[in-house]
């Protein structure tokens, strides 16, 4: 398993971000993995998300007890989180934090019931801006339709457990 600490991740995004936005000649997802930078290659980038898991809830995590070979190799392959905190715990206000980079008295979502302001820069947008193509698929639970995403299907609301209805771009 590869190891990276959080601040090698951002620097490798904020690099792509950087170089993507140089080479404005990068219109489409089509260029995903043309050679940029230093030799390297523009990384596909897939944040996966999940509510209410303590640290050793998956096996690349630890766990004795929850098998999640696929996620697992996700991790072998790519890289995993090892020393990563959160400044908030509850949905609403965590998923604000990780899209702007804020804390919560600054982004505006100090609670579940704040409506997420999507006027606000977001990692999705530098992204976007970089060339790549971005989707949001799943919990939004924000208040507000998703911007920064090229696509997006979220569940309204909190979502139901089964079968549920989604919201697909408006």
């Amino acid at each position: 398993m590869k190891k990276q600490t959080r601040r090698e991740f951002l620097k490798t995004v904020g690099s792509a971000a950087v170089s993507g936005a140089a080479l404005s000649m990068v219109p489409s997802c089509a260029s995903i993995g043309q050679t940029i930078g230093r030799g390297g290659k523009r990384p596909n980038i897939i944040f996966i998300m999940t509510d209410d898991h303590a640290s050793h809830a998956l096996s690349c995590y630890g766990s004795k007890i929850n098998k999640t070979p696929n996620l697992d190799r996700l991790a072998k392959e790519g890289m995993l989180f090892e020393n990563c905190f959160c400044t908030n715990s509850i949905c609403a206000p965590c998923r604000a934090v990780i899209l702007t980079g804020k804390y919560n008295h600054i982004n505006g979502v100090i609670d579940n019931r704040k409506r997420f302001d999507g006027g606000q820069q977001t990692f999705p947008k530098l992204l976007q801006e970089a060339g790549y193509e971005t989707a949001m698929i799943g919990k939004w639970h924000l208040k507000s339709d998703p911007t920064g995403f090229d696509y997006w299907n979220v569940l309204p609301g909190q979502g139901t457990y089964y079968n549920p209805a989604m919201k697909e771009m408006g």
